[in-house]
């Protein structure tokens, strides 16, 4: 019976973040547009979005490979199994040995290694540009990604994510300088990773400061939309990477009622949607930077993450 409910729990997990990624897509565009005072679009429109591209044909040019077909798929399906190991709503899940942080660093950098490779199998200029600069910002991002990790382990012992989680909710944690300033480094990765402002625009079809958007503009019908889904989870995978770690109030223990993991559920997707607005306003208040001055945004970042984690590694206390 408690495999039976940890297979159900589980799979409601796995079920949710694909549910709710394009919803989070959603929110973000109708806060943003309210910012801009703007009727913006519907809630759903993401929804809308999918379904109209899945029943499209998909147009493939003559000179592609396997690989150029194959990797929406691919890349789907790794950036999907990283978004279900995050504990959302509840920790302690049937594969919570899985939900490592280095792990989820890994699926995500084999989607982008399957994205670049399927931005170049075409041999167009865009596709070549979008997977260079790509990289680039990969280059930096992993980096801050590891020492923010490094960071997290020093303090909580473990890389494992409920691990961290409950550790973050007990009276052990207090205040610190290095959690702090691996927060905003996080941040700030989150930004980059995701193809947001102020590092890209994935609104905009700028040759000139295309980065996601670059890779992608050979595909069409369902392998399009693979991407833009695997895209939400990935924006939804950061948000509640965010929240896990930082903040971690409500997520209920494995076990527990089922009137708590109703009120856990809830407590995730107001998370979500806080994350959502957060992002919108951020978004509203600052302007696209010019491509050349990524490096100097995620070297700041890079930075931070080794400010963090040196500060924990002289400093117990801090």
């Amino acid at each position: 019976m408690v495999i039976v409910s940890a297979l159900f729990v589980q799979a409601f997990q796995m079920s949710i973040v694909v549910l709710l990624a394009p919803l989070l897509t959603g929110i973000v565009r109708l806060f943003k547009a309210r910012l801009l005072r703007r009727r913006g679009p519907s809630l759903i429109q993401p929804y809308r979005d999918l379904v109209r591209l899945l029943r499209k044909e998909a147009v493939v040019a003559e000179n592609a490979s396997w690989l150029f077909r194959a990797a929406p798929y691919l890349i789907f399906a790794a950036t999907w199994v990283a978004a279900a190991i995050i504990p959302t709503f509840a920790t302690g899940l049937l594969f919570s040995w899985t939900a490592d942080l280095i792990a989820i660093i890994a699926l995500l950098g084999s989607a982008r290694f399957f994205l670049a490779l399927a931005g170049m199998d075409v041999g167009t200029s865009f596709g070549g540009i979008g997977s260079s600069r790509e990289m680039m910002i990969a280059t930096l991002a992993e980096p801050s990604m590891l020492l923010i990790i490094f960071t997290l382990a020093l303090v909580a012992g473990s890389t494992q994510l409920s691990a961290i989680a409950v550790f973050m909710t007990s009276s052990q944690v207090g205040l610190r300088v290095s959690l702090a300033i691996a927060l905003i480094a996080l941040v700030m990765v989150a930004i980059a990773e995701n193809a947001r402002i102020p590092v890209d625009n994935p609104a905009t079809h700028l040759e000139l400061t295309m980065v996601h958007e670059a890779m992608v503009l050979e595909y069409s019908g369902r392998h399009l939309a693979m991407i833009e889904l695997a895209a939400s989870l990935k924006l939804l995978l950061y948000i509640s990477l965010i929240a896990c770690l930082f903040v971690p109030w409500k997520l209920v223990a494995f076990g527990s009622g089922p009137l708590a993991y109703l009120i856990g559920l809830f407590a995730y997707l107001a998370k979500l949607a806080a994350g959502g607005a957060l992002l919108a306003l951020f978004e509203t208040a600052t302007a696209k930077m010019r491509v050349f001055r990524v490096p100097e945004f995620l070297g700041a970042a890079l930075m931070l993450g080794l400010l963090a984690a040196l500060l924990r590694f002289v400093s117990r206390g801090l």
